[in-house]
């Protein structure tokens, strides 16, 4: 047994009990980035059975208008240009008014996830017809690794029983191949956005993926894609940090006044350098990242992360050619460790007061993330320098894993020591407990155990 075949098996078991249940809710401009990223099929059929290859997503567009601009497709082998507009549900084109706009004649596709209700042709002001694609809501949720629920009941399961009673190197293999499979994932993931962004582009947006930590990690990639790198850096060194902040929408005209004494100066020549860019990058109030401030530690805050990311884009060139050396990454770690930049090495926020001791703004938790969820997945061959990484005190998600498989922390300590373990351990946990919408009853994950050896045998 393999652990693919594991999912096959459960899946199967679990698709029947999931036809009974209500459509999943999206956030719309959550999957229009996942779309943009490349984390989708580029190869559909249109509602008229048209061959649609996606060779470009474009832009996104910052102001009225669909969503995306400048994108380039392929319908039944003819080449189009133009924007794209992306719905949770075809009837939305009529009911948001596109039909009637001037702003939408030049569309070339329509994508939509919710095609249910009476057929109609997404037609614009002059009556043209536009080819329309369907995601169906499990592709949609495989893009956006949104299993079925949100969090498993935190108590022991039944694969308890089984686990138990496997041998340590069964165990062992398990979790070994688990993680690999999740490190596929994420490769095949980067890969994806490389494809059709380059593999500069898809660093960016890993890199503020894993600046955002939990709170902000879709409205960092959303930035990071609006303010692709290439362009960025086409713009004068002093003006990155502004450009980033302004499009992030946290610079206004005023802002200054407001500051400490000793920011006022600093924070009214940021906003003179926005000033000058403001009608290239800034984007409507609707289409705003939407920051989360509220229980987050000072230095966790989203205008010390997008500091980060801004003082990194100014070394670009040189960390973008050191991943892609080998593992285990020694130059990379050591210039994201040591980034600097005199403002932010003594504040949390543009408003924050002065502390006195200088503290990192990457600190080797968020480090050690971006390498294990990013680059060391790109290099299989190099397993052996992955297996070396020591974990990370376990987090919330780690322990609520601990419970479930294995009855408590203390149980699981043996499979704790380094970080591939919580990885796989985190995988199992989302493949089987988030999957399953009987909590644990009719989960056929536990029977399945005892079926699994070892390859070394």
């Amino acid at each position: 047994m393999t652990y693919p075949s594991l999912l096959k098996v459960t899946a199967a078991e679990t698709n029947v009990i999931t036809e009974t249940q209500t459509p999943p809710i999206f956030d719309e401009i959550e999957v229009q980035s996942r779309w943009f990223s490349g984390n989708f099929s580029r190869d559909h059929l249109s509602n008229h059975g048209q061959k649609i290859s996606i060779i470009s997503p474009g832009e996104w567009n910052r102001g009225a208008g669909p969503d995306f601009i400048n994108a380039t497709i392929e319908v039944d082998g003819e080449i189009r240009h133009g924007p794209i507009e992306l719905d949770l549900d075809s009837r939305n084109w009529e009911l948001h008014g596109h039909n009637q706009s001037k702003y939408f004649n030049d569309v070339i596709l329509h994508i939509v996830i919710n095609d249910g209700g009476p057929a109609f042709f997404t037609r614009t002001s002059n009556h043209r017809d536009i080819p329309r694609i369907i995601l169906s809501p499990t592709e949609v949720s495989s893009a956006l690794s949104r299993p079925r629920i949100t969090q498993a009941l935190s108590r022991p399961g039944r694969c308890l029983w089984p686990l138990r009673h496997m041998a340590v190197a069964d165990i062992t293999c398990l979790l070994r191949e688990s993680a690999k499979h999740r490190a596929q994932l994420k490769a095949k993931r980067f890969e994806g956005t490389a494809k059709l962004h380059g593999f500069s582009q898809a660093l960016w947006e890993a890199l503020a993926d894993a600046l955002g930590f939990s709170a902000n990690r879709h409205p960092m990639r959303l930035l990071a894609q609006r303010l692709p790198i290439k362009r960025l850096l086409t713009h004068d060194p002093k003006d990155l940090e502004a450009i980033i902040f302004g499009t992030a929408g946290f610079l206004s005209p005023n802002l200054h006044r407001t500051a400490p004494s000793d920011s006022r100066e600093w924070l009214e020549n940021l906003w003179t350098r926005w000033w000058k860019h403001r009608s290239k990058y800034e984007f409507a109030i609707s289409r705003t990242p939407a920051w989360s401030t509220r229980s987050t530690r000072p230095s966790n805050h989203p205008q010390r992360r997008l500091a980060a990311l801004a003082t990194a884009a100014l070394q670009w060139p040189s960390l973008s050619k050191s991943a892609r050396q080998k593992p285990p990454f020694e130059k990379l770690s050591k210039s994201l460790s040591s980034l600097s930049e005199p403002f932010w090495n003594h504040h949390h926020t543009v408003l924050s007061e002065h502390i006195q001791k200088p503290f990192r703004l990457i600190g080797k938790s968020r480090l050690e993330e971006f390498l294990i969820n990013t680059l060391y997945p790109l290099r299989p061959e190099n397993w052996a320098e992955f297996e070396k990484i020591r974990a990370a005190a376990p987090n919330q998600k780690v322990k609520r894993c601990c419970e479930r498989l294995f009855g408590s922390l203390a149980n699981a300590k043996p499979y704790l020591k380094f970080a591939w373990q919580q990885q796989a351990l985190l995988q199992v946990y989302q493949d089987f407990c988030l999957e399953d919408l009987s909590d644990c009853i009719e989960c056929s994950f536990p029977e399945q155990l005892a079926q699994w050896k070892s390859t070394d045998d």
